[in-house]
């Protein structure tokens, strides 16, 4: 069988097998895909005939418009009608500049070049009889030089700048006359550059051209007077395609062997509300977009069902024999998605009501469905930056990073045949619409230089590293580790409260009940009887919620509990001589509790909170924490009511906070230095116990690790969020000098200086170094050495970002700052929907957070003795917990499950290796097993009148006290 028989044979076949509206499953599919593990990132490569290209269009870059015959194109005639500012007279002067735009094409590595001819350079006025032999020669040596790179042109015949004669005579694109002059155009281009290239786009973007150049007048020839002409134009553009298709197929590709499609683009939609007029109405805005062009080439020659039923005759209509003439006539599915149409050129009666989104791979999905499995080549992506940036543009790297991510995943797991990915642009150009006022190419232009300077950016880095890897290859500190932590890791879950009773609520009804024990067994009040008032201190029995609680803590598997105290509950009038025995009395029992079911008590003294100061309210003055000795003489107090049962203890968790004054923050670390010393020199010696702070720990990764300007940021800000608190005690005394430096930069004196006396006094007061951890935010080098918040659109969203290995980094970088120190991750957790008991986010969370703090345990050494799930429950920690709840009833969810089970597998065995033995530890308080005051109920039974009546009556007695216990 011939090629040419082949391909023909092939597109017919898969316009046959085409189902209308086999798109429609894609939302319900994706909808099903397992949560969040379809949306982690794939560590995998590219099939080894992937194309890597890169783009430009004509008139955004060539310049020259007026130079060595070149006649007018539309765009040269629009930029300077109306209030437009700027022109792409000049553009970046590609014309002049080929050596410069080779030189950033083979630093890229691609394998392809996508570029357009200019119409009117090689007819000036648009047809054959004006050829200009100069113009065509540009195009010719552009193609050798490529050839002599070994990169692979990728040729567009008309990317939207039309010779203005053709506009200015026939109304352009309206004119039917057109298919045929453009028919001549590309036998001519076929003819001439053919035997060197492979791949053709005939027509670019076809649904900007007709709408907006014919309809809303946003882009050249600005025609806006006919609401009805984008339709007409657009039933033009089909014909002049395929009438190329077919002359090339003809004529050409017998010897050439090239492939030709049309570039169409696509924004992507998503349904607003679950139902199925919700997705009919996705399936209608993607017909009106990219089905207006794709349904007629791919599937039946004829306009989507959708757009006839609701245009009706403002649509044209084909016969039947252009209906054979457009059918089949393209060899691949060439798709541009990105910022030329996504979110600025689709307005919202597109969208049907419907919410548009920018997701490639679903757009790759709903492709391969709807036009039964064409071969995919991406020919246009990216977006955009200000165009005040210069060569840091993070924001164009991430959604470089982010679609190709997407293609990658529709590839390996989607099973869709993309054939080639094209980032765009090359270079910074005319933005057509926009202008200059933003920027899409991977290198930099200085605009205001005789030679155009191109200088690399951070995409265009990163995009050259992507395809030297074919992808991102999966990386040793990408798998997942195995092995266990030791036999005495401290296994925790963190709460930032608990539930406290102030009133006992067991055994406190004084009432007498009859018990019918003959009849239904109810009990009845007996109406003015009462039992005589009990004698007595409230026991640790009388409250039901202490017990609650440690079974729901007992039930996690953990061998610690960390919570904290309320200060201005515990002393309400900020004097420790009058404190709030009830409450300390239900923390003594709680403690005590907890050690009884082989959980460690971990106490915080001061948490704090955005939301309210927690100080006592004598305290809680404009100058808060002005007298630490306070905080000091309320942390003896707990140490002395608290001190037999707790044995670790967190002065202050997470007071490094951004909301915290330099001027307060000093006279916090006063205040935990104070408090620690009161422990080590006082009550250490008998309580046998330990006492750090707890820092909030988030992990700063540069937004471009191969840049300095961008580690020595990322470096500072670690420096003013942890270093702040972490290097006057366990560092110097002092605080960072990077930190004091940049402030002296900025002519601040807000930091206050340490004498030698209270560098004396905080330096050194620890006794482990504890962090909570949730996420990591990039940050990059932006003008005035300042630094910008980043995101990476790769990244799972909940809604902070879950980034995995920035705990590992982070205690990395507690380890390479303080040594050996012992760490402990003291709260680490994800905020999810509190409705969602199948929490599959937090049993993810949960599972890779931990496998990189073994990472962090037995690859790196660092000295890591303990690791705290945040939280224990969505009543005390909303939309944090292990447990849900719905009205009274608590819901043990899946994450608790799962991290139960890595607790008691100590971690990530090796599969088949035998169980580790554990030495069983002692009790803590054995002795609290002996009965001090237990209540018995007894019964009193009458008889009389055939009635049987029991008399419950509730009894205590009282057993020597262990000394041991309370």
């Amino acid at each position: 069988m011939s090629a040419p028989l082949a391909l023909l044979t092939c597109a017919a076949l898969a316009s046959a097998a085409a189902k209308p509206n086999a798109g429609l499953r894609t939302w319900g599919r994706f909808g099903k895909l397992p949560y969040p593990g379809d949306k982690a990132f794939l560590y995998d490569t590219f099939p080894r005939d992937f194309v890597w290209a890169v783009g430009t269009a004509a008139y955004q870059v060539e310049g020259a418009y007026d130079k060595d015959g070149k006649g007018l194109s539309i765009w040269d005639t629009f930029t300077r009608g109306g209030n437009r500012m700027a022109t792409g007279d000049v553009g970046s002067d590609s014309y002049h500049n080929v050596h410069a735009d080779l030189r950033a094409i083979r630093q890229l590595g691609v394998s392809h070049y996508r570029f357009s001819l200019s119409w009117s350079r090689i007819f000036p006025n648009g047809t054959r009889g004006s050829y200009n032999e100069l113009g065509t020669n540009y195009y010719r040596t552009l193609i050798r030089r490529l050839k002599e790179i070994r990169v692979q042109p990728v040729v567009t015949l008309y990317h939207w700048d039309l010779p203005d004669r053709l506009q200015q005579t026939l109304g352009g694109w309206s004119s039917p006359q057109l298919v045929g002059i453009f028919e001549d155009y590309a036998d001519f281009c076929f003819q001439t550059f053919g035997d060197d290239v492979k791949y053709w786009i005939t027509i670019d973007n076809p649904f900007v051209v007709a709408r907006h150049g014919y309809g809303t007048g946003v882009v050249a020839p600005g025609t806006k007077s006919d609401p009805d002409l984008p339709f007409r134009v657009g039933h033009n553009l089909l014909k002049a395609h395929a009438a190329a298709w077919h002359l090339y197929d003809q004529r050409y590709r017998p010897r050439q062997q090239g492939k030709l499609s049309m570039a169409l683009a696509s924004h992507w939609i998503k349904p607003s509300r679950t139902r199925l007029e919700s997705l009919r109405e996705c399936q209608c805005s993607l017909d009106h977009v990219l089905g207006w062009f794709a349904r007629p080439l791919f599937t039946d020659g004829d306009y989507p069902p959708c757009m006839k039923a609701r245009l009706g005759s403002r649509l044209p209509t084909f016969t039947r024999e252009e209906r054979e003439q457009v059918r089949g006539t393209a060899d691949f599915f060439a798709l541009s998605h990105g910022a030329a149409l996504s979110f600025q050129l689709i307005n919202d009666s597109l969208k049907f009501g419907q919410q548009e989104d920018l997701d490639l791979r679903m757009l790759l999905y709903w492709v391969n469905a709807e036009y039964d499995k064409p071969p995919i080549f991406v020919v246009q992506s990216g977006w955009y930056v200000l165009g005040s940036t210069k060569t840091e543009d993070p924001k164009h790297m991430y959604y470089l990073k982010r679609f190709i991510a997407e293609a990658l995943k529709s590839i390996v797991i989607d099973g869709v045949n993309v054939i080639g990915y094209t980032a765009w642009s090359l270079i910074d150009g005319f933005e057509w619409h926009r202008e200059y006022g933003i920027r899409r190419g991977l290198y930099y232009v200085d605009f205001n230089t005789p030679d155009m300077k191109r200088e690399p950016k951070t995409s265009a880095t990163f995009y050259r590293n992507v395809i030297q890897r074919s992808g991102f290859p999966e990386l040793p500190e990408n798998r997942p580790a195995q092995g266990v932590f030791p036999c005495d890791f401290a296994w925790g879950v963190s709460a930032n409260s608990i539930q406290v009773e102030t009133m006992p609520s067991q055994f406190a009804d004084p009432s007498v009940y009859l018990w019918n024990i003959s009849n239904n067994g109810a009990l009845t009040r007996l109406a003015g009887f009462s039992a005589p008032p009990l004698r007595r201190t409230a026991h640790c029995a009388d409250y039901a919620s202490v017990q609650q609680q440690v079974d729901e803590i007992q039930r996690v598997g953990v061998n610690h509990f960390h919570f904290s105290l309320n200060w201005s509950a515990v002393v309400p009038t900020g004097d420790v001589a009058h404190p709030n025995t009830t409450l300390l009395g239900y923390y003594r029992c709680f403690t005590h509790q907890l050690l009884r079911a082989n959980v460690t008590p971990v106490v915080t003294l001061w948490h704090h909170t955005r939301q309210r100061s927690s100080l006592p309210p004598p305290l809680d003055t404009a100058n808060k924490w002005e007298t630490p000795e306070a905080f000091a003489d309320y942390a003896r107090l707990c140490y002395r009511e608290l001190g037999a049962y707790v044995k670790m203890w967190i002065t202050l968790n997470e007071p490094n906070d951004e909301m915290v004054s330099y001027q307060e923050g000093h006279q916090m670390l006063r205040a935990h230095a104070l408090a620690w010393h009161a422990y080590d020199r006082e009550f250490r010696h008998a309580q046998g116990g330990q006492v750090s702070l707890a820092l909030h720990m988030d992990w700063v990764e540069p937004a471009f690790s191969f840049s300095r300007e961008d580690v020595e940021p990322a470096k500072r800000v670690l420096d003013f969020r942890v270093g702040w608190f972490a290097e006057p005690i366990f560092g110097s005394g002092d605080y960072p000098l990077g930190m004091r430096s940049w402030l002296r930069q900025l002519n601040s004196l807000d930091l206050p200086v340490f004498n030698e006396k209270d560098k004396q006094l905080v330096k050194g007061t620890f006794d482990f170094f504890a962090i909570s951890h949730f996420s990591t935010s990039w940050y990059t080098y932006t003008a005035m050495l300042e630094v910008q918040h980043m995101i990476d659109t790769t990244w799972i969203m909940s809604p902070r970002p879950v980034v995995p290995w920035g705990l590992r980094k982070a205690l990395n970088w507690v380890k390479e700052h303080y040594c050996d120190v012992p760490v402990y991750v003291m709260a680490n957790g994800v905020q999810e929907d509190p409705a969602r008991f199948k929490d599959s986010l937090r049993v993810y969370y949960l599972y890779n957070y931990i496998n990189e703090a073994l990472k962090a345990y037995t690859l790196d050494g660092v000295n890591l003795k303990g690791y705290f799930a945040y939280a224990l429950s969505d009543q005390r920690d909303p939309g944090f917990g292990l447990y849900g709840q719905v009205h009274e009833e608590v819901i043990v969810k899946a994450s608790l499950s799962n991290y139960r089970n890595i607790i008691q597998h100590s971690g990530f065995p090796i599969q088949g290796a035998a169980p580790r033995q554990c030495p069983s530890f002692p009790q803590p308080c054995p002795g609290c097993r002996v009965l001090v005051k237990r209540p018995v109920v007894g019964f009193l039974t009458l008889v009389g009148s055939g009635v049987v009546i029991s008399l419950c009556l509730i009894i205590y007695y009282t057993t020597k006290r262990h000394k041991d216990c309370y």
